[in-house]
């Protein structure tokens, strides 16, 4: 059973027709800041999701998600209406997640020592009833290298395509084919 505040977003959700988020979104590209909030509400758990499962770090999670808010607000007057709004909300999101992944990256190269020092993950395990050790998919998911989740999360879990993810990274094809082979392998690995 949900949560009643998740009843009652989803309730929210399913009674915002279009034309009423249109209104909202008119509203809110006027400067409006409460139609932003409403905007906020109706979206905010999804975008949370998308950032959790991107980062597989609830801290990092609740600030990305504040990260795409802000620049949604910021850059509400470009949205055109061209596609669904939740559609450019979820792309400024993964911009957003990946924008900070380079920026990690680029800190870690500065930081890093030039010799190689390879970081073994663990994946926690859980008890079944029987004594057995069981999976948790969302945290073997969540200890995948970053590469390969955003790669295995843009692709089999968010539908993008191979060159879609490589247009949003900035990675070659051949690099998000690499990545998104090297998780399902870790994730059979840790799931068997």
């Amino acid at each position: 059973m949900l949560p009643e505040r998740q009843l009652t977003h989803c309730a929210e959700v399913l009674e915002m027709s279009e034309s009423d988020l249109e209104s909202l979104l008119d509203r809110a590209r006027g400067g409006d800041q409460s139609a932003f909030e409403q905007i906020y509400r109706l979206h905010v758990n999804r975008v949370f999701a998308l950032c959790l499962r991107m980062s597989a770090d609830r801290d990092l999670a609740e600030s990305l998600t504040q990260d795409a808010f802000v620049r949604a607000w910021r850059n509400l007057s470009g949205f055109e209406g061209r596609s669904r709004f939740t559609t450019w909300l979820h792309r400024l999101t993964v911009n957003v997640v990946l924008d900070q992944r380079r920026k990690t990256r680029r800190k870690d190269a500065r930081e890093t020592p030039l010799e190689e020092n390879p970081v073994a993950r663990h994946i926690p395990e859980t008890r079944t009833e029987n004594g057995g050790h069981r999976m948790d998919l969302e945290k073997a998911i969540a200890a995948l290298p970053d590469g390969a989740r955003s790669a295995f999360v843009l692709h089999d879990v968010q539908g993008y395509k191979i060159r879609e993810i490589a247009e949003l990274s900035d990675l070659a094809e051949g690099t998000i084919k690499a990545q998104l082979h090297r998780a399902r392998r870790l994730l059979r690995e840790a799931l068997a």
